[in-house]
């Protein structure tokens, strides 16, 4: 990721839905050193903000609904959640929840992309999203797994405006001229029942060692540790209630 703080039509948050709230807790802050806050307003449901330091960098959430996975969500930075909304539905998407009200911080939005792939929209007011991004255990990119690569790209250019780059087997995505995700073909490399899907990747120091960590916290190694050509160092794991993330050294992305 080429920037260092949320920007328009980028990715500016992301936060996972559990049905371990302190399990997860526990699991994130050993492995990247988060430290957890959970609102106490039960109007809140028990948001809770990772922080490093003090700048927030994620959230842990329990699942709010029972159709909604246990998974890791992105959110992108909107100036119009209305407006995006509208475009979502315009463009082939679904609008699954919202646009609605989020207390005074924000206008919030979960979408669905024409291939499958759920997403969520933020349009910022006092709260803008991570404030710190790409630097050790906060997120630094985001990637896009899904069986219809064509119809993919489409549509986030037209919603967003993204640029797209990259070659025959991984798209890069910019905005604004500066990298921050990617998206690839799921291919046979995913069991038939898995969605199309958003994956947040985590900046680390060492992806060996924190693949290691995850282990013996409980999580699993879905795929890595490994060099990507020309790319960083990285993994695919997951916590223990089974959420996949990833995770890339520092400095390499992109």
């Amino acid at each position: 990721m080429k920037f260092d703080k949320p920007v328009t039509g980028g990715p500016c948050w992301t936060e996972l839905g559990t049905d371990d709230l302190e399990g997860a807790k526990r699991f994130y802050a050993e492995l990247f050193g988060w430290r957890p806050e959970t609102d106490p307003r039960q109007e809140a449901g028990g948001y809770t903000v990772a922080h490093i330091g003090d700048a927030a960098v994620a959230a842990i959430t329990p699942r709010y609904q029972e159709s909604q996975p246990v998974a890791w969500n992105v959110s992108f930075a909107v100036t119009d959640a209305d407006a995006t909304a509208r475009l979502v539905e315009e463009a082939g998407g679904t609008v699954a929840v919202g646009p609605m009200d989020i207390f005074d911080v924000g206008r919030f939005s979960v979408a669905l992309d024409p291939t499958g792939a759920a997403f969520q929209l933020w349009e910022a007011r006092d709260f803008p999203g991570a404030g710190l991004l790409n630097a050790p255990g906060a997120l630094g990119w985001v990637e896009l797994a899904t069986r219809d690569t064509s119809r993919a790209r489409t549509f986030y250019t037209t919603i967003f405006g993204w640029s797209t780059e990259g070659s025959e087997w991984y798209t890069e995505f910019t905005v604004g001229g500066q990298e921050f995700g990617g998206m690839a073909d799921m291919g046979d490399r995913y069991p038939a029942e898995v969605p199309a899907h958003w994956l947040p990747y985590f900046a680390v120091e060492d992806v060996d060692a924190t693949a290691q960590a995850a282990v013996a916290a409980g999580g699993a190694v879905r795929a890595g540790p490994m060099t990507v050509p020309d790319g960083p160092r990285i993994a695919v794991l997951t916590d223990p209630q089974g959420a996949a993330f990833g995770v890339f050294r520092a400095a390499e992305e992109g």
